[in-house]
């Protein structure tokens, strides 16, 4: 008679709540970057010059990536030392309060120059979410998935950060819509204030889930790491900058979502705002469907094979999609923005959890991830302001951003081709650098 597994059912009760939980924290984290590149230039910046409050708008979408690094140490810490769980309680409702507040901000034509550093200081709150929300449930899903299957599981994670990408989408397209002047007196606070009921959902799922199985054990045998930033840069230096460099592919993203958008619906091409939006909406459903296949297929070919026809391929598809922009051939637009973000981009995005997270052991892992994709995002949020400037003074110059953009791509293919394959490696094995109770491990008892 087979005795019932008090852990079955909770890989999947796992990957539902990372699914869940970054749809709807994403959901706030990326609305601004529609708001950023339509709204913002003319409700926090000077008018006068059309270009350089666009310049500013974009930076204070990478002001939340200079935050990330920051919360990570933080959060890093925290989360190997208390537990999965509460972090991705804690980063969910850090995200909603700090995204509402966005909404109730006043204008520049209010109180001057205190609304844009309002806006900042509530940016850097959600970068200091971020940081760890990715992290906690990354190592949440790995360390509760079937070992063979840790690929497919983590995917949900990212495959739940673009459903909120596409949420924040859809919430902008009727608000893009609307006649100029309720656009900037009201209508673009709306998607903001609906946060409110992002964390309150999110909050009741993630309180339902159990800490992972490894994270229990180790904590109720060797104890947790007193200070996992030490183990982590003792024992695996070398692979935080392997993520580090691979985080970079982000900048894909960022370009596709921000930059591009903002190009698109500038006076030099001139398509209309509710038409890109649409792109990426529809780029981000072909991306739901995407991610867990490739991350199905690395869990079957490795990790490194399939992340690598991310990065590689991303760079040269973002000369596509850029060129496609700049004809103003809306059809071609749609088409390459489906294939470069949807199909390509979404190889590495899809697998890179499973693919960081199996570079640490469990007592490391959260801070592994965590400081090394945010110090890797921070370029990739910064990425969008260097491509304002780097696009010239009439914001058009897309062969240079393009170019830019693949540049970008190169660190992360360096990094999987000096990485290890894991993808066979048993969980309680990963990131593995010494026998169990070697000296120099300092632990306390949880």
């Amino acid at each position: 008679m087979t005795v019932p597994d008090a852990h079955q059912g909770q890989p999947r009760k796992a990957a539902l709540a990372a699914w869940i939980g970054s749809a709807l924290e994403y959901y706030d984290f990326f609305i601004y970057g529609s708001a950023a590149a339509l709204i913002f230039p003319k409700v926090f910046f000077d008018e006068s010059d059309p270009a350089t409050a666009t310049l500013l708008s974009l930076a204070t979408f990478g002001v939340a990536y200079a935050a990330r690094p920051i919360g990570a140490l933080f959060l890093g810490h925290f989360g190997d030392r208390l537990g999965r769980k509460k972090i991705m309680v804690f980063t969910l409702i850090l995200m909603g309060l700090s995204t509402f507040l966005i909404g109730c901000l006043p204008t520049r034509a209010q109180v001057g120059t205190l609304a844009p550093v309002l806006l900042v200081l509530c940016r850097v709150l959600q970068g200091i979410s971020a940081a760890g929300e990715q992290a906690s449930a990354n190592s949440m899903t790995l360390e509760h998935a079937p070992a063979h299957r840790r690929g497919y599981f983590t995917s949900f994670t990212l495959n739940g950060t673009q459903a909120g990408q596409l949420l924040a989408t859809l919430a902008f397209i009727p608000i893009a819509a609307l006649p100029e002047d309720q656009l900037l007196s009201w209508g673009w606070r709306i998607p903001f204030w609906l946060s409110v009921v992002v964390a309150v959902v999110g909050y009741v799922i993630r309180r339902t889930l159990e800490e992972t199985p490894a994270f229990t054990q180790q904590a109720a045998t060797e104890g947790v790491v007193k200070l996992p930033l030490l183990v982590l840069l003792r024992e695996h230096w070398a692979d935080v900058l392997r993520v580090i460099a691979g985080a970079l592919v982000a900048s894909v993203s960022t370009i596709f979502t921000v930059w591009a958008l903002a190009y698109a619906t500038s006076d030099s091409v001139g398509l209309d705002r509710s038409n890109m939006l649409w792109v990426s909406a529809l780029a981000n459903l072909v991306a739901l469907a995407a991610i867990p296949l490739w991350a199905k297929l690395s869990d079957r070919i490795g990790r490194k094979p399939v992340f690598l026809t991310g990065a590689a391929g991303s760079a040269i598809m973002m000369f596509a999609y850029l060129w496609a922009i700049s004809t103003g051939s809306y059809p071609l637009v749609l088409i390459l923005g489906v294939a470069t973000f949807g199909i390509v981009y979404s190889a590495a995005n899809g697998i890179w959890p499973s693919f960081y997270g199996e570079m640490f052991s469990t007592r490391v892992r959260l801070s592994g991830m965590a400081i090394g994709t945010q110090i890797g995002f921070a370029v990739a949020g910064f990425a969008v302001t260097f491509a304002a400037e780097i696009a010239g003074p009439n914001g058009d110059d897309w062969s240079a951003v393009a170019l830019f953009t693949a540049a970008l791509c190169v660190p992360p293919v360096l990094a999987a081709l000096t990485a290890r394959e894991t993808h066979k490696v048993p969980t309680e094995q990963l990131g593995l650098r010494e026998p169990q109770g070697a000296p120099g491990r300092e632990t306390v008892a949880a």
